[in-house]
């Protein structure tokens, strides 16, 4: 059940907010619909009831808010306009990326693509799918974590009817199971039919609350649609008729050759044409909407006699769906399980339960969820490492870094005078940061930029959790990867430095472990620094721009501040540790201690250690905010 309590939305200057105090129950079992002309306000309300937006009022989802769910995911299903995944992910591999975030089995992802009909496209870009294929697959997104509520925002906008009674049929399914269903809509004649209880928004204010059936009766009621050459004639001789036998007959003028004729029947209109010789282009039953915006919306005729009155209208159940019609529309093959025979049984997949809704006629949904996993330490870890290699960026960057590095490489060596150091990793003096430093800070950017750009952990506390889990899981992969650039760039160095000009320039330095340790530490924390700025600033740009601003910026100011009359130096260092460690470190531990604090104290080592510090400690103050408000 979701109660939403006194929303309303920040306003903007000096305009009123665009929600004002709504406040309206979803209760479970039902479909509820938000009904409303565009620019009501419907998707505001549900980026408040989902915290995705500042403001006032308070949301429960049987009976806690979304910030006191630990997770969210597994109690509402979310979806708002498009699928907010990368164009480049595959379809199995986005939903095996949710899996992981959402701590639910990877075969999840295969049970939901069976139900919605994308079995065929799992292997699909997200960046292909029509609209209709996009819909089952944030319908899937939803349901993955089989979550009790579902919160969507016109799920049927711009789906063809097939389509859409498809998708209303599923919605209704999870309805009968005992789930609790919030859609929006712009199309009241659509709420009367496919929900419960209709909540109609007008400028960002509630001006009803009904159920379906007292809804159509006040907001909508049938009519006869007519066109004809004559139509100032016939609309006469109706008005006349309706006058001698006393009934209540309405004829209005709608402009050009169309009348609308409320009270009375397609066979007498006809009648009254065919007896006075009135040539008639179209007659048909409509349902007329009775709203403040009605003149701007076209009626939808009416093919069934039952729909001819205003409760029929309301109380009709969405029609069976079978998962066959879809399947036809995408030139898919039926599959089990998803398939519906002409008495209405739906067979079913091996190894899943029938489902309480496809006993109605219903559209069949994934099985559920009886056993979950006790939350791990590691699920964070497994979404990073899915959310990583789901997608070719990190493996294109790493190969021009390669490239880059190794071509600068040869040309330096051509050049001369660089040490053989800076030759290894290719650093030239003029650059503030070699092609491995920069393409660690750029992956590591990457691992949050894409987050808020392509944000599939919307439902999850807001667009990107800030939880410091994930915020280990990303530090932790950027950091393989990382040391693995760091490896192989020195490695195709040395091995092109010795094709082209012989085994002299790809020589090993007599203090590589000290180079090896301060390369890695600068790669590493390059890596680090764009993952923590990316996270900060919400930006893969930002992220970039701070590890650049570490030699750039934070360097000469070290430098300056070091070389300061009145700075002691830190010479003698290792020696004075040595003195305060009484006894010896096993395995000759104080050497790499002083290693450690001799790179510390090197100007670019001193200030990627202060940038990433200062990263962190806003980072973690950000995370407490958010975790207060």
């Amino acid at each position: 059940m979701i109660e939403a309590i006194g929303l309303t939305s920040n306003p903007r200057k000096e305009l009123p907010p665009a929600v004002d105090d709504v406040s309206f129950e979803a209760r479970a079992g039902h479909v509820t619909a938000l009904l409303g002309a565009p620019g009501a306000g419907k998707t505001t309300v549900l980026r408040l009831m989902l915290e995705l937006q500042r403001g006032c009022g308070i949301t429960y989802f049987r009976g806690r808010p979304l910030h006191r769910i630990a997770h969210p995911s597994r109690e509402v299903g979310v979806l708002l306009g498009d699928v907010p995944g990368h164009p480049a992910r595959t379809v199995r591999g986005h939903l095996r990326m949710l899996c992981a975030a959402a701590g639910v089995p990877a075969r999840r992802a295969d049970e939901v693509l069976e139900v919605v009909g994308l079995v065929s496209l799992g292997e699909e870009r997200l960046a292909t799918l029509s609209r209709g294929m996009d819909r089952r697959l944030g319908l899937a997104c939803a349901l993955l974590a089989d979550p009790h509520t579902l919160v969507l925002d016109d799920p049927a906008g711009g789906l063809s009817t097939r389509e859409s009674r498809w998708l209303y049929g599923m919605l209704r399914a999870h309805a009968a199971q005992g789930g609790t269903v919030l859609l929006t809509t712009a199309d009241p004649k659509e709420a009367a039919r496919n929900a419960d209880r209709v909540v109609t928004l007008e400028r960002g204010r509630l001006v009803a609350d009904q159920e379906a059936a007292e809804f159509s009766r006040t907001r909508l009621r049938p009519r006869v649609a007519v066109r004809t050459p004559h139509a100032p004639r016939l609309a006469a001789l109706l008005a006349k008729e309706a006058r001698t036998a006393q009934r209540s007959v309405e004829v209005v003028r709608e402009g050009g050759n169309r009348l609308s004729v409320y009270g009375s029947t397609c066979a007498d209109v006809g009648e009254t044409a065919f007896r006075h010789g009135i040539l008639v282009h179209q007659l048909a039953d409509e349902i007329g909407d009775m709203g403040p915006d009605a003149a701007a919306r076209p009626a939808e005729p009416r093919a069934d006699k039952a729909a001819r009155t205003p409760d029929a209208a309301s109380a009709a159940a969405p029609q069976k769906a079978s998962a066959e019609a879809p399947r036809a529309a995408a030139g898919e093959p039926p599959s089990a399980g998803a398939s519906a025979s002409g008495d209405g049984s739906s067979s079913q997949a091996a190894g899943s339960r029938p489902s309480a809704a496809s006993a109605d006629g219903l559209p069949e949904l994934p099985p559920p969820i009886s056993v979950r996993p006790a939350p791990s330490p590691l699920r964070p870890l497994r979404y990073e490492l899915r959310r990583a290699a789901g997608v070719g960026t990190g493996f294109l960057t790493a190969a021009a870094v390669l490239v880059v590095s190794a071509l600068t490489a040869v040309l330096l060596a051509r050049i001369g005078h660089t040490p053989q150091p800076r030759l290894l990793v290719a650093w030239p003096q003029e650059l503030p940061l070699p092609p491995a430093a920069l393409g660690a800070g750029l992956l590591g950017a990457i691992a949050f930029g894409d987050e808020f750009r392509h944000p599939a952990l919307a439902a999850d506390r807001g667009t990107v959790p800030r939880r410091l889990g994930l915020l280990a899981a990303k530090l932790l992969v950027a950091s393989a990867v990382a040391l693995a650039l760091a490896v192989l760039t020195v490695g195709c160095d040395a091995e092109v430095l010795y094709l082209v000009y012989g085994p002299e320039l790809a020589k090993v330095p007599a203090d590589w472990l000290s180079l090896s340790a301060s390369w890695i530490g600068l790669v590493v924390g390059c890596a680090w620094a764009g993952v923590l700025a990316a996270g900060l600033f919400r930006s893969t740009t930002a992220g970039l721009a701070a590890v650049v601003a570490v030699p750039v910026a934070v360097v000469p100011l070290v430098q300056k501040a070091l070389e300061g009359p009145s700075v002691r130096t830190a010479a003698g260092f290792p020696l004075r540790l040595r003195e305060v460690v009484l006894s010896q470190w096993p395995f000759g531990g104080e050497r790499y201690l002083a290693a450690v604090a001799r790179v510390v104290a090197q100007p670019v080592g001193g200030a990627l250690t202060l940038s990433l510090t200062a990263l962190l400690c806003a980072y973690l103050l950000t995370t407490v905010r958010s975790r207060v408000r």
